[in-house]
């Protein structure tokens, strides 16, 4: 497999254009440092703790610093443009920022000097925010003191800081969407609307994913008119190309430039080699499957898509509408050790459901067992519809949880094993009310349960596949909540709809549009640049062991045939730095952190 990738790789390289200067820059390597450092009040973010004018202050003293201020948001537009002019006027040529995380901020501040002729890579960035304000907000005269340490540190490696070429290679115009579910072929719609070819890739037989499984929403929509345009509009795309019963196999390549292997689940041997520019995750995911409270072992429980399954058939409806009463446990298997994440959609569709049930029998008593009832947003109505209609709404608490009764009288709770009930014969479920101040005793003739969202089983395999994080749930993690909350910390890849976590149909479409949106702008450019900050070779030291090749996670490494010596592929190094601390003979250098720049901010602080 790794031969193969090895191949892929070898191919897509073969794409890379030119080298060229980016961005045009002004030539500094014969200046002395002229270095400005600016500092952010952000409001109480930081000068609440952190005094600004003494760091400020502190930073003109330091040596090859023409230029020291403070500003009140340095990030804002305003003061973008006086950074800019103030590197004009007084001549900068090295740019200390001293502010929030680099990991939100640095790429803004790069754009800004570019745009004053500077080399993006003429920029230090020191975080006084998260490192001094916030872990420091009891001692103000210390988080100072560590703040000026930490300009001193930035200011003495920004003096030794030198331009950085970055390389050009050119993007390809197909886009690959893994998953047909709505949000992958919402994805994919949006894409061919804006005129890229897409190959959209499903494991199942047919497209829809979850979405065939939902008849109904709160606000009275059919689900399944939406599936059936959507599918309608892929099927008659000319610029999308559905894969069915096929699955993610093997990905190399970079951003801009993927080579993906998609093989068949359905047991044929054939393979199909698809070469694009961008990715979108759209996976999707799963009902949590129980063996709580007698379910597998009694045909009257049933989990909310079933009991909206039987809701949407005439037998299922004929069968609820006799029924006595329906009782829901909430929150079965989730919020718990090992999966404490909410859900998000459960108590909506317990709510709907409950209705629904109303509406065939309003004679029905309907309880619902919860530990909290969460319908934000406009849905708040229906629960205040729901209990005008008469649904009874039971909190349990963790450690007091609902228990099944089988007709034996052995109670039940979580999964405990019991004989299975006879056939017909009603459930009782018991529970203590906290308004009450009791326990009830409930015969029941449907209990459903809300077992929740389990993220895809294959999320890992493909995960390794794309070289994309998973959090701590099993879902893809996105590179930042706020900033950039569809893209992956690999340039190139997207992500939308249930894979990325638990949301309405709605949401799930949106995100996938915002996806498609941030795939377009890469694949509207004919060309992307490298990160700039890779490694680079010492050839007079590398022995060509190949220990960096080993250590590398992106395959950015290789053994040159000629030299005998380690290269280092430009647009797969992601700067990460494995392979400098993996040299045995200090061959690799790390722009933007060498020896001697690292050295330098230390010693600043003897």
């Amino acid at each position: 497999m790794r031969a193969r990738a090895s191949e892929l790789l070898a191919e897509a390289r073969g794409t890379l254009v030119a080298e060229k200067e980016y961005p045009p820059e002004r030539d500094v390597s014969g200046e002395p440092p002229r270095i400005g450092v600016f500092v952010c009040h952000c409001g109480i973010n930081i000068a609440g703790v952190v005094n600004v004018e003494e760091v400020t202050a502190f930073a003109k003293s330091l040596p090859g610093v023409v230029h020291a201020e403070r500003g009140l948001y340095t990030c804002s537009q305003d003061n973008q443009q006086r950074i800019k002019q103030t590197i004009k006027d007084r001549g900068l040529n090295r740019i200390v920022i001293a502010s929030c995380t680099p990991r939100t901020h640095e790429a803004l501040f790069q754009d800004t000097i570019r745009e004053a002729g500077l080399n993006p890579f003429l920029l230090e960035f020191v975080s006084i925010r998260e490192h001094c304000s916030w872990v420091h907000m009891g001692d103000r005269k210390r988080a100072t003191r560590k703040a000026e340490e930490l300009v001193s540190m930035a200011v003495a490696k920004a003096r030794l800081l030198r331009p950085v070429r970055r390389t050009s290679f050119s993007v390809r115009k197909d886009a690959l969407v893994v998953g047909g579910g709505i949000a992958g072929m919402t994805a994919a719609l949006s894409l061919a609307d804006q005129g890229f070819k897409v190959h959209l890739v499903e494991k199942e037989g047919e497209l829809g994913g979850n979405l065939r499984k939902l008849h109904s929403t709160l606000s009275g929509d059919d689900p399944q008119e939406l599936l059936r345009s959507a599918i309608a509009r892929v099927q008659a795309c000319d610029k999308i190309t559905v894969h069915l019963r096929t699955r993610v196999r093997e990905l190399a390549g970079y951003v801009g430039n993927y080579k993906t292997i998609i093989a068949s689940t359905n047991g044929d041997p054939g393979e199909t080699l698809i070469e694009h520019g961008a990715v979108v995750v759209a996976t999707g995911a799963a009902e949590r499957e129980t063996d709580e409270y007698l379910r597998g072992r009694s045909e009257r429980v049933i989990t909310q898509k079933e009991l909206e399954a039987k809701l949407a058939d005439e037998a299922g409806r004929t069968a609820l509408a006799s029924a006595k009463t329906v009782a829901m446990i909430q929150c079965v298997g989730s919020r718990e050790e090992g999966r404490m994440y909410c859900s998000r959609v459960c108590c909506a569709n317990a709510i709907k459901n409950a209705l629904a049930i109303k509406a065939l029998n309003p004679e029905t008593t309907v309880v619902v067992f919860y530990r909290d009832v969460r319908t934000y947003g406009f849905r708040e109505e229906f629960y205040q519809k729901a209990r005008e209609q008469g649904v009874v709404f039971v909190r349990y608490e963790p450690d007091a949880k609902p228990k099944v009764v089988d007709v034996g009288g052995a109670s039940v709770p979580r999964g405990g094993q019991s004989p299975r009930p006879q056939d017909g014969a009603p459930l009782q479920v018991e529970a203590f009310d906290p308004v009450l101040g009791q326990k009830l005793r409930l015969e029941v003739d449907w209990l459903a349960l809300s077992t929740g969202i389990a993220p895809g089983a294959e999320n890992g395999e493909l995960a390794k596949a794309l070289k994309v994080p998973l959090d701590q749930d099993g879902f893809f993690l996105e590179a930042h909540i706020k900033l950039r909350p569809v893209d992956f910390a690999t340039d190139g890849v997207y992500l939308c709809g249930l894979a990325h976590s638990p949301k309405f149909v709605g949401e799930a479409i949106s995100q996938a549009r915002a996806a498609a949106g941030r795939a377009a702008t890469l694949l509207a450019r004919d060309t992307v640049q490298g990160k700039g900050r890779t490694a680079e070779v010492r050839e007079r030291l590398c022995a060509g062991c190949g220990v960096c090749v080993a250590a590398c996670p992106y395959d950015a490494r290789e053994i040159d045939p000629a030299k005998r010596i380690a290269r280092v592929v430009e647009v797969l190094c992601q700067g990460c730095g494995a392979c400098a601390a993996a040299c045995p003979n200090a061959a690799t250098k790390q722009v933007g952190f060498a020896k001697e720049e690292i050295m330098a901010a230390v010693d600043s602080l003897a």
